[in-house]
């Protein structure tokens, strides 16, 4: 069982053979695998990546939704690389990419991702857009998270996870940043385990492969972005 308890080894800086391979089996966990697909809208999560804007951006122009939301206040992770908020920098990138405004709503007060999915909901209501289904995207190793989220927090809607598709090491080569990558995408998995118990998603089977990978990766110092006890 994943508990979060901090374990030796912080310091540690070379990243193994062996660690790459289980941060790939933690990375293709994490991922849902669905086809993207025409939605009635979709919701872009805040993130320190505006990789996820561009590919909202990309989906838009591929006539797959009619109305983007970006949602997404400030987090400790992105209060200086995106002061004015993740929503609203996101929105910037997108309307340089070609999206119009008037495709965009904003959503520029959640601080998780419960309150983007039910901030965001409630912005498509007040603009009087029917969902019927609903395309999230975020980070590639997020969407099994913000699945699990939106299934227990909009049970009714019909979701559609999707993200860039980038490989494993072709995105930490865009984050620029290895170790916080697979720092995030243990404590991302710690999430997907724990939060069903608080109330905050569905369950999902979490394979023995995987656990085990992040155990290892959890006892090699990979600990950084794990739930505060």
């Amino acid at each position: 069982m994943i508990q979060g308890v901090p374990v030796p080894d912080r310091e540690q800086r070379t990243i193994t053979d062996a660690q790459w391979n289980d941060a790939q089996v933690i990375w293709d966990y994490q991922q849902m695998g669905h086809e993207p697909r025409p939605c009635s809208a979709t919701i872009c999560l805040g993130s320190h990546d505006l990789g996820a804007a561009a590919f909202a951006a990309r989906q838009y122009h591929a006539g797959l939704f009619p109305v983007l939301v970006f949602s997404g206040g400030n987090s400790p992770t992105t209060a200086d690389l995106y002061p004015r908020g993740e929503a609203v920098h996101f929105r910037e990138h997108a309307l340089a990419l070609g999206v119009p405004d008037s495709a965009i709503l904003l959503e520029p007060n959640a601080g998780n991702t419960g309150q983007n999915i039910t901030f965001s909901r409630e912005v498509l209501l007040g603009a009087g857009v029917e969902v019927e289904s609903v395309m999230l995207i975020a980070m590639p190793y997020m969407e099994r998270r913000a699945y699990a989220t939106c299934r227990k927090v909009w049970p009714e809607v019909d979701v559609v996870c999707a993200s860039d598709p980038l490989d494993f090491a072709d995105y930490v080569k865009s984050i620029g940043d290895e170790r916080l990558v697979i720092d995030t995408m243990v404590g991302d998995l710690q999430r997907v385990v724990e939060y069903p118990k608080l109330g905050f998603a569905i369950e999902q089977e979490v394979p023995d492969d995987v656990l085990a990978a992040y155990e290892r990766l959890l006892h090699a110092g990979f600990d950084s972005r794990l739930l505060k006890s």
